[in-house]
């Protein structure tokens, strides 16, 4: 036993050693196109797992994601822009005080973007996860809309539909993995604790869990908290990785990507939701090829705006009728399984040899 524990804290201390290498050479040596979808698969992992942490761990169907997203990317986009860039964008109506003079880091704009979302999930949570089913999803996509219809409309605040343009990009690898690291850890911590057995005990059977004596009220805002917090940091991670932020940026389709990446790589797993974040990523890229005007055989195809969503919600759909669970189902991968595989393969070339 003690000669296991001594090969997975090898294997954990050789991958850390591994990831933060290909961080450190893909930051220096990838070309910007290349380093964009990297960061889009971290942003989409963090917007995955902690979705997953509402919709898959604790049972809760929300379709409010987009809407904590929209929170974290004005929050923490007022406070890192100068006051310059302020006054640039803000040329119809002025910026109010204080976000018009202050500028602080960017670490401490995406924990403050983080918190605000928290703050509001706690809001909108405490009376809406009285609610199941299809009455939560339909109150939490309201919350939704009404956030992306106050921020069109805030003028002196989110500058209106014409948005934040011209933001400055912090957003790296070392920004956006290391979040989505620190994500994943978190949220398989919180799951493998006493508060993530009392939610899934909740997902299972809610009249259950209470009889047992789980207090579904705290444990459903926790989860939607947390999820909350991580889609306030995504949010501020993409708005300023895109260098724009505008409230329609943030509609439906925005939640409908991340219900894509939690259902097709498995509702409570985490390793699905990060196998196909960094998937979605890279697709969104390839199939932008579909979308463009197109030879083939000598007859000419138009480009067709929205035919990559087309084609996910057509995976969606084969994966719902064949996966039911996911891909991954609610498997997880974990040292113990890297070490088996580890260990087989090594007496596979010795046998072999």
């Amino acid at each position: 036993m003690k000669g296991k524990k001594k090969d997975y804290l090898l294997l954990k201390i050789a991958t850390i050693f591994l990831v933060i290498l290909f961080l450190f050479i893909a930051q220096r040596s990838f070309d910007a196109y290349i380093l964009r979808i990297l960061n889009l698969s971290g942003i989409y992992v963090i917007l995955g797992v902690s979705l997953n942490l509402i919709n898959g761990f604790t049972g809760q169907f929300s379709l409010g994601h987009a809407g904590f997203m929209a929170i974290g990317a004005y929050a923490s986009a007022l406070l890192y822009m100068s006051p310059e860039l302020k006054e640039v964008n803000y040329f119809i109506a002025p910026l109010i005080w204080p976000f018009s003079v202050i500028q602080v880091p960017f670490v401490f704009s995406l924990i403050f973007a983080g918190l605000l979302s928290a703050g509001v999930g706690f809001l909108v949570g405490a009376p809406c996860l009285r609610l199941k089913g299809d009455y939560l999803a339909i109150v939490t996509f309201g919350f939704s809309e009404i956030i992306r219809v106050l921020f069109n409309n805030l003028q002196s605040i989110t500058n209106g539909p014409l948005g934040l343009k011209g933001l400055p990009t912090y957003t790296n690898l070392w920004w956006s993995w290391g979040i989505a690291i620190f994500t994943i850890w978190f949220i398989k911590n919180l799951v493998n604790s006493s508060y993530g057995r009392a939610l899934k005990s909740i997902r299972e059977d809610e009249v259950a869990a209470e009889a047992m004596g789980v207090n579904l009220f705290y444990h459903k805002v926790l989860s939607f908290v947390v999820g909350a917090f991580f889609a306030g940091i995504g949010g501020a991670l993409l708005g300023s990785l895109l260098m724009t932020i505008d409230p329609n940026s943030f509609g439906f389709a925005m939640t409908f990507q991340i219900i894509i990446i939690v259902i097709v790589g498995g509702l409570g797993s985490i390793a699905g939701s990060v196998i196909v974040g960094i998937l979605f990523a890279i697709l969104m890229e390839v199939l932008r090829a579909v979308e463009s005007p197109m030879n083939i055989l000598g007859l000419k195809i138009p480009g067709i705006p929205g035919m990559r969503m087309l084609i996910f919600s057509i995976l969606l759909m084969i994966v719902v009728l064949f996966f039911q669970q996911g891909l991954m189902g609610t498997r997880e991968w974990s040292w113990e399984w890297l070490h088996h595989k580890l260990t087989r393969t090594k007496k596979e070339l010795e046998e072999g040899s």
